[in-house]
């Protein structure tokens, strides 16, 4: 995956976004997005979408690898920061414990819409999300590519 931010010269990362948009339909059965032109119109419409949306790959430790603007503004974090920040970071070392246990039942279950919890913005500044969507990705082939979610502040 590229480190560099979506923008025109790499199709606002189209490739990536269309495997947030194809799981999240997969498994909920809806669209995340209202459908849209093309695959780039697509991809800078989450980018610049009014609602939070990450994902993190498969790494031992998984990374961050995309974040839209609405979920940067929210953590405080320009993307080259973003993308270079475990996951399990976006939340206080006291709930770390917790966050594990939502991202086992969701690798378990396939996804949940159900989550509430504090995230934690790079200032220190706490946030609530609430009836956030956690989803696992996965390729065309089947293969697992990580966990995304959307929420709402």
């Amino acid at each position: 995956m590229s480190k560099s931010a979506p923008a025109e010269g790499n199709a606002f990362l189209s490739d990536h976004v269309a495997l947030l948009l194809r799981s999240y339909q997969r498994l909920l059965g809806r669209p995340l997005l209202p459908a849209a032109a093309d695959a780039r119109a697509q991809a800078r419409a989450l980018y610049d979408a009014d609602f939070a949306v990450v994902s993190h790959g498969t790494e031992d430790d998984p990374i961050f690898n995309y974040a839209n603007c609405y979920a940067q503004r929210q953590f405080e974090m320009d993307w080259a920061t973003f993308v270079q920040l475990p996951s399990r970071l976006s939340v206080e070392a006291a709930n770390h414990e917790q966050r594990a246990r939502l991202m086992a039942r969701v690798l378990a279950q396939g996804y949940i819409d159900d989550y509430s919890g504090v995230r934690l913005a790079a200032s220190g500044r706490r946030f609530i999300i609430s009836g956030a969507v956690v989803w696992n990705l996965h390729d065309e082939a089947g293969n697992y590519r990580g966990q995304a979610a959307t929420f709402h502040v």
